[in-house]
């Protein structure tokens, strides 16, 4: 069986007006910038993975997403984020090309989607029901490597400031993962900023946003300047994975 590829993109954070910005950035045209920037990917991707904060608190946000992400004609892997309305968001991709319960099963890997979302929190918790949830779909993805989508991040990004509003309920979660070990990796968005690590075997990753980016190890709340950029992960059959990093150029982002 042949290795996968996947893109994620994450915290595009779109508005219903076009116009609108978010700390400066217009984030649709931004996110416009960011997948053609990703083209040639895209075109031959098995799944792209969007990681919440679809939008900015705008249901009409919503229907820019739709229109844009139906056009590749791949699987849309999606979680929501704090900023997301959880209704909204299902009602508005309701049916293919979006997948927002899972699991998604593609090639050898299984795509498990979590909702982290408290209402009216920046901060998240995995519900007794989602991590009972995630013990089933794990469970029953004993032949398969398994890769679980969240927004929250599940463990600290050495931020003051962010750390009080990852995963509040992180050991309930891992103490799922540790029990099921075919999960090869745990991905996030919500930090606005690249992560890799390890935990136990698990690789551990989060993306930065299609918008405006974290300053890293900050104490306080910081806007970086790093550009908008997207995740590769190609996803081997054996369980190995391979990714990196792809931001927009500074004459891209201009363009």
């Amino acid at each position: 069986m042949s290795a996968i590829r996947v893109i994620q993109f994450t915290d595009p954070h779109l508005f219903g007006n076009a116009a609108d910005t978010l700390r400066g950035v217009n984030t649709l045209e931004s996110l416009e910038r960011t997948l053609a920037d990703a083209s040639g990917h895209l075109a031959i991707c098995d799944a792209i993975l969007v990681s919440g904060d679809l939008v900015q608190d705008d249901p009409g946000g919503y229907a820019h997403f739709r229109r844009i992400f139906s056009r590749f004609g791949k699987p849309v892997l999606c979680v929501p984020g704090n900023h997301d309305l959880v209704p909204e968001m299902r009602a508005a991709l309701d049916g293919a090309p979006f997948v927002l319960d899972g699991p998604a099963d593609i090639g050898a890997w299984r795509f498990v989607l979590l909702d982290s979302v408290v209402p009216n929190q920046a901060g998240g918790h995995v519900s007794v029901e989602m991590l009972s949830k995630l013990d089933e779909d794990l469970g029953r993805a004993r032949q398969r490597h398994s890769m679980v989508v969240l927004h929250h991040h599940p463990v600290a990004m050495s931020s003051r400031w962010l750390d009080k509003v990852g995963l509040s309920n992180a050991n309930e979660f891992w103490s799922v993962i540790d029990s099921h070990p075919q999960v090869r990796a745990v991905v996030w968005g919500h930090v606005h900023q690249p992560f890799e690590g390890t935990r136990r075997g698990v690789r551990l990753i989060a993306t930065p946003s299609t918008c405006a980016q974290f300053q890293p190890r900050s104490n306080d709340f910081v806007i970086d300047d790093q550009p908008p950029a997207y995740r590769l992960l190609t996803l081997h059959s054996n369980g190995a994975i391979d990714t990196g990093v792809h931001s927009v150029t500074a004459a891209e982002s201009a363009a």
